[in-house]
This record gives structure tokens, sequence and C-alpha cells, in this order.
């Protein structure tokens, strides 16, 4: 046991005296030193920088999606999202399901937030003068306003009570259409709809809102209270075509998934196929591809900084060997292993990658502090002037130091392997 710790101590005590003579050779070479640590340095605020800025413009882009319109996640019964064009009413969720899907609500209530009950549909819209066609989602206000609470920042104007938005006998048309059919706050309309018999019915509201749409004026998406949508569709029973549901953590989204997946996946038809089908944002939405844009650009940027690190790192190391070889040679010849030439260089190039990554670090931090307090805004689609809050999590900071660290470590490496192998009467040679 005696013996054991001595060797370790002895290991430790030559470790130090290695990483000791490889700071010192650094410093010899202060030009080239910092010339490298400067190209280091520079690489790990570009990542640092582009990701705080770019995942947290990711981030808000898909909180407004997932905040003002779907939610984090949407249970339909099975079939309707391949036919949601068509915006189907014979693939309601009836009250029998709607049962189910609350059982499971409640077993889970440590990770979802709130769900939202709607109910879609396309219907004709007249203002007495002119008709055009308009989709409409309608819901209960409260419930809805919990799923989605950005949703009252896409209605033009004040809402003076954010939970009560739509109340019955009113809707909320899009702004498009209320210009080109020069509707106006408090004007009355009809709508006319088939249910999902095929009989039409008729009913006339107020209109007491007009809603921007999320990305441009093209939207023809409306809103109306869910008690109204089953007057006008003739809806007896308590019935839904689709549940909006809020996380409470928004980085669970993955791991809630497939656990409702998992819930859901119990209840089976006749036929032994599923009864309901689970969606992400992500599945529902086009925006996805951007995220997904986002992700390769930050891979892409850290492929650059590994570039920039092999580049430099392999530069320097490879220099200091031909300009080093009599020394090499020297302290070969009175008798140092060449493992300890071999981890001489290796150290130098490992303390050359901590230094430059500490203070890339602590650079690259307080750069997206100056940009939080520069306090940059920027528009997405309709949504204006949203304030950009950039941050990065220590995972992040963590992978891109080891990424440094490591790519650094191997491409000593080659030099280090070229150092250790020279036999002492070549080296000599260059005295």
């Amino acid at each position: 046991m005696i013996n054991k710790q001595n060797r370790i101590i002895g290991v430790n005590k030559k470790m130090k005296s290695i990483f000791k003579i490889a700071i010192r050779n650094l410093l010899r070479y202060k030009r080239r030193t910092l010339m490298t640590s400067l190209l280091i340095i520079i690489g790990v605020i570009l990542v640092i920088v582009f990701s705080g800025v770019s995942v947290s413009f990711k981030s808000m882009m898909i909180g407004t999606i997932t905040d003002s319109m779907l939610g984090h996640l949407q249970i339909h019964k099975k079939g309707y999202v391949s036919s949601i064009d068509n915006l189907p009413l014979h693939l309601n969720i009836n009250e029998k399901g709607i049962k189910k899907l609350e059982k499971i609500f409640k077993k889970h209530d440590d990770v979802l937030e709130a769900y939202s009950y709607r109910i879609k549909f396309g219907a004709m819209l007249s203002n007495y003068r002119e008709t055009t066609n308009i989709r409409l989602t309608a819901v209960q206000p409260k419930m809805e306003n919990a799923a989605c609470p950005r949703l009252i920042n896409r209605i033009i104007g004040d809402v003076q009570d954010p939970v009560k938005f739509i109340e019955k006998g009113k809707i909320i048309i899009p702004e498009n259409l209320a210009k080109g059919l020069k509707i106006k706050l408090g004007d009355e309309i009809v709508l006319v709809a088939n249910n999902k018999d095929g009989s039409v019915n008729g009913l006339s509201l107020q209109v007491s809102n007009i809603i921007e749409g999320l990305v441009g004026p093209t939207g023809r998406d409306g809103f109306v209270h869910i008690d109204d949508a089953k007057i006008l569709l003739r809806i007896d029973d308590n019935e839904i075509n689709e549940v909006a549901i809020r996380l409470k953590n928004a980085d669970d989204l993955d791991r809630v998934n497939k656990l409702l997946t998992d819930e859901l996946s119990q209840f089976t038809n006749k036929q032994g196929k599923p009864v309901f089908e689970l969606h992400t944002w992500a599945n529902l939405s086009p925006f996805s591809t951007i995220a997904a844009i986002v992700d390769l650009l930050i891979i892409t940027v850290k492929i650059v900084l590994i570039a920039i690190v092999l580049i430099s790192i392999l530069n320097v190391m490879m220099m200091s060997v031909y300009e080093r070889v009599s020394e090499i040679g020297t302290i070969s010849a009175i008798g140092t292993l060449p493992s300890r030439i071999l981890w001489l260089f290796m150290a130098e190039g490992f303390s050359l990658a901590i230094v430059s990554t500490i203070v890339g670090n602590i650079i690259g931090v307080l750069g997206l502090k100056v940009i939080n307090l520069a306090k940059f805004h920027f528009s997405f689609g309709r949504m204006k002037n949203i304030l950009l809050e950039t941050s990065i999590s220590s995972s992040d900071l963590i992978s891109v130091s080891l990424i440094v660290i490591i790519i650094a470590v191997i491409s000593s490496l080659q030099p280090a392997l070229k150092a250790s192998k020279m036999q002492p009467v070549d080296a000599l040679r260059h005295v």
C-alpha cells in the first residue's frame, strides 16, 4: 500500500515538472505562442457568441410559435393530421376519449402546465355584402390563454381581460379579411358551415377583435367561443378535434413526448390500431426547418473551430520540434526516456489549449452580456420589437472547452511522437 502511494506521489511530481518545463518552453517563444493562442481564443469566442445568439434566437422563435399558436404538443384522433387541410369533423374526439385524456393529464401534471380543447373547422363568412371562406378555431378562452399565453399579443388593440379574450356571440377575425371585406369592430357577420353529417347551418356573430397573422398578412384563421361552434356545427355532446398542450419546461419536450406516446398507445380500437396520435410542434410547423438550419450552422461553426485549433496547434508544435532538434538530442543523450519527451510536447499543447480556452470562455460570456446590455431588437413575422436575450448553458461551455482541449492534444500527438522517436546521434548533428 505504501509503495503504491509512493508511486502515485512520484508520478504526480514528474507530471508537475513536465508541465513546468512545458510552460517555460511556451514562454520562450512568446510571439509564436501568443499568435497561436489568439487564434484559438478567437475561435472559442466565435463559437460562444454565435451559439449564444443563434440558440437564443431559435428559442424565442420556437417560443413565439408554441406560445401563440401551436402549444408544445398536440393530440388528435388517429388520421386527423394526415387530412388536416380538410379540417375533418368526423375525426372528433368524443366525451369518452376526453375523459381518458384527462386521466393522463392529471397523472402527469408535474410536467404539464396547461392544455386547451379546440374545435377546428372551415366556414363561409359573410358581411351581407361579400362572402369568403375562413378557418376557425373554437376554444374555451381560459384554457386557451393558459396553453398559448402569447396569443393575445397578436390581437390588435387592447384586451381588457385575457381570460375572456373571446366571448359567446363574438368572433375574432384575421386582419386581411377585415381589410378585404372592410369589417370593423362591432360589425355583425354570418357564419355558414357544414356539420359532420353534411347539413348546413348559419350563425350570426359580432366582431369583437381583429388578429394579426403570425408570419404575414395572408392568414385566414379566426377564433370563436367553443359553445358557439357547437351550436353552428350542431354538436350536442362534448366533442373536440384537437388538444394543445403546454409543458412546464420546454426542454422536456422529447421526454414528455415519449412519455405521453407510451400512455396513449394503450388505447386501441376494435382493429387493435391506436385511437390517438401525438405530435410535437416541430411535426406541425414548417418553422422546424429553420430551427434545424440554426443547429446545422452551430455545428458548422464548431467544425471551423476544430479546424482552427488543429491547424494552429499542429503548426506551433511542428515548429517547436524542428527548432529544438538539438535540444531533444541532448536530453535524449543524457538518458531522458522517449515517453517523457512525448509527454513534454503533449503537455505544451495541452497547456496552450487550457489557457486559451479559459480566456476565450471569459471573453465570450462577457460578449454575450454586452449584447444583452445593448438591448438589440428584431422582428419575427408579424411579431415586432422582440428583445434579443442571449445566453449559453454551462454544458455548452464545457462541450466547447472539451472540443478545444481534445483537438489540441490530438494535434500535439504527431509532433510529440516525432520528437520522442528521434535518435540522439541524428538529433545532435544539428548542434
